[in-house]
């Protein structure tokens, strides 16, 4: 009866011991994959960024090339600023046009 009690002894701190070994490396294993799923979102969301900020660059490109041709600043000046060439009469329309704009 002794050996048996002592085998049950044994085996019950086994398996506690076990059973507390697979609770650690489980709660390893989630919060390792929650934070690769943090991260695989946070990697989205800076390429998205990027993407954005490439966009941005290539437009700027575009604008400072374009600042450097006369017929663009020409209309610039035109559209923006509401200059004319000399001799020419502005020609501007009533604020319910330009509030349908």
């Amino acid at each position: 009866m002794e050996n048996m009690r002592k085998k049950k002894r044994g085996i019950s701190w086994f398996a506690l011991v076990l059973c507390g070994i697979i609770v650690y490396f489980s709660v390893i294993l989630i919060t390792q994959h929650v934070r690769i799923h943090e991260m695989g979102r946070e990697q989205v969301e800076a390429e998205a960024r990027l993407a954005a900020a490439q966009e941005e660059h290539e437009r700027l490109l575009q604008e400072k090339e374009n600042l450097q041709q006369m017929p663009y600043i020409e209309k610039l000046a035109r559209e923006e600023l509401g200059m004319t060439r000399s001799g020419e009469l502005p020609y501007r329309m009533g604020k319910k046009a330009d509030a349908q704009k």
